[in-house]
């Protein structure tokens, strides 16, 4: 069999960056079962409502949906169940600290396989304000319009 080389976006949260500021990015293993790679491997999940908890020293990834492999038997698995995260215990310990002084999550921001190993990124993040989402869709928006303004200019056309 050939092995899997480079990297295969399976989800992405989008609405993440809008929603939370982000302040740190961590890449973690996770631990998956058999029909939850070959769903994953078909493209399928959603990490909407995921977040992730330190419990007893362990990172656990909540609330991110892997739907049932179609033809898994009994063998499948329950969709939104909790999952452990591979994580060395420094950066677990740096990551409750910060959860522990208080206004801020974990919440994912991508899923994908690196080398044919899943991974999942998960961001330390600090939630907005429906003003600062404003702030930011505005600056983003005047920042497009002084790139094509400037690429307008290069290409002489309002001469």
């Amino acid at each position: 069999m050939v092995k899997e080389v480079g990297r295969k976006l399976i989800a992405q949260n989008k609405k993440a960056r809008h929603d939370y500021s982000i302040e740190d990015v961590f890449e973690c293993g996770i631990v998956l079962t058999g029909t939850e790679v070959k769903s994953l491997r078909a493209g399928r999940a959603s990490l909407i409502d995921g977040y992730a908890t330190v419990e007893n020293g362990e990172l656990w990834l909540a609330g991110v949906h892997i739907p049932e492999y179609t033809q898994g038997t009994w063998t499948n698995h329950d969709v939104r169940r909790k999952r452990k995260l591979l994580v060395h215990l420094q950066e677990i310990k740096k990551l409750h600290i910060k959860i522990k002084e208080g206004g801020v999550t974990l919440i994912p921001l991508q899923l994908y396989f690196n080398n044919g190993k899943a991974k999942i990124e998960i961001a330390v993040a600090r939630g907005k304000k429906a003003h600062d989402k404003r702030d930011s869709l505005m600056e983003r928006q005047a920042n497009r319009e002084v790139e094509r303004e400037i690429s307008r200019r290069r290409s002489g056309k309002d001469q």
